[in-house]
């Protein structure tokens, strides 16, 4: 019999598992609410509902007699995947422990109540409470939705008067309308991203990355990562054991996950999040050019019970990153301008935007107008150019 395989969301990011499970012979189907994303094309049944409707996904998934569930690089869908799992008995992470990891109101909940550092951080629906904690906890601090993902809807703010407004901007991110206030840790060094992997309930695979920010438009939301992280190796073995703690109290056995997380100054581990899910920003992909280790095939694997033991510690290979191209300010789409020590650095290039396409000021992923594969020829020259790279990258527009 073939094996039948539902994936949550198809779009551009998320068409890698879909090519891989049809080059296995896998009969697809996807659930989306937009008709017109990419991957329907490549299913063999699509289904027009929303993937954070866990009902209808259910009933979908229970006519198809579906044999495993995906929500690739997709933390709204994740928790769909874990019930519709959970409710088939098909493999897959307990439903409440995907959700605490999923929705950062939870997170931050769980992270206090077992011991893990934490910044002072609470949630609330309205605006007169929050006004009450940030007097508490005083600014810099960060305003986001309890639920988006890509960094949508996220603000530093620097002046309490400030909180209108992102308060605001918050909740039009957040699907349970809700907002968590928090305060800013200073970190030493990169905010660190990347990618890992679950086996039989050991963190078998881990390949961070130091991220990066465009200070020149959006200062939170990531343009970049580079491949290998530049923190030195006793922290990242406190962040694998840190890692392993949660994921052991948590009783998550199998699958991808997408790391973010920081030191502080004082050399202190936090996570910031640890969504139960493959990273988006090509991460996977440059993981398969810096390690050899194939998380999108372990992603569909591991959904349908096969045998995931070959994902396994490797260390990475050279120096690469993934590079998210986007517009600094409003305008028509011109072109792209690409140094000639960039053109040689390129592995991989997709562009969605064509001449005379509107574009907006980069604030969140939705405003990734392509992306890159880079690779350089040593660490000093990626992180210099990452930090810098509207000197070699930039979009040309016509305001």
């Amino acid at each position: 019999m073939t094996k039948k395989i539902l994936f949550l969301g198809a779009a551009p990011s998320q068409i890698p598992p879909i090519e891989y499970a049809k080059s296995q012979g896998y009969y697809v189907i996807t659930c989306d609410y937009l008709p017109e994303n990419p991957g329907q094309k490549l299913a063999d049944e699509y289904y027009n509902v929303s993937t954070t409707d866990k009902e209808a996904v259910l009933a979908v998934a229970r006519k198809l007699e579906i044999d495993g569930i995906a929500a690739y690089a997709s933390d709204p869908a994740a928790p769909t995947a874990a019930y519709v799992a959970e409710q088939m008995g098909l493999p897959g992470n307990p439903y409440d422990s995907v959700l605490t990891l999923a929705r950062k109101d939870l997170f931050r909940s769980f992270l206090k109540e077992h011991g893990f550092n934490v910044p002072r951080s609470e949630s609330f629906y309205n605006l007169s409470e929050a006004k009450q904690w940030l007097d508490e906890i005083s600014v810099p601090a960060f305003i986001k939705p309890v639920d988006s993902s890509g960094s949508k809807g996220v603000t530093e703010i620097h002046h309490k008067e400030q909180l209108d407004q992102a308060f605001a901007y918050a909740l039009k991110y957040s699907r349970e309308k809700k907002v968590v206030v928090e305060e800013k840790i200073v970190k030493q060094g990169y905010q660190v991203a990347g990618d890992g992997f679950v086996v039989d309930g050991e963190l078998a695979f881990r390949c961070w990355a130091d991220e990066h920010f465009d200070t020149l438009c959006n200062g939170l939301v990531p343009i970049g990562q580079t491949f290998p992280t530049s923190h030195a190796e006793n922290l990242l073995e406190e962040a694998h054991r840190e890692t392993q703690r949660l994921l052991s109290l948590l009783n998550m056995k199998s699958g991808a996950l997408n790391f973010d997380f920081l030191f502080s100054e004082d050399g202190k581990f936090y996570f910031l999040e640890l969504g139960p899910r493959n990273g988006g920003c090509l991460i996977p992909e440059v993981v398969r050019y810096a390690t050899g280790i194939d998380l999108i095939k372990a992603t569909v694997d591991s959904a349908l019970g096969l045998d995931c033991s070959y994902v396994k510690q490797t260390s990475v290979k050279g120096f690469w990153s993934s590079y998210m191209i986007h517009s600094v300010s409003d305008g028509n789409f011109d072109h792209l301008e690409i140094s000639e020590r960039a053109a040689e650095m390129v592995v991989e290039q997709s562009l969605y935007a064509a001449v005379g396409d509107e574009v907006r000021q980069y604030s969140g992923s939705n405003d990734t107008l392509g992306m890159m594969i880079l690779q350089y020829p040593n660490m000093d020259t990626m992180l210099d150019m990452v930090d810098n790279m509207e000197h070699d990258i930039r979009v040309a527009i016509k305001s």
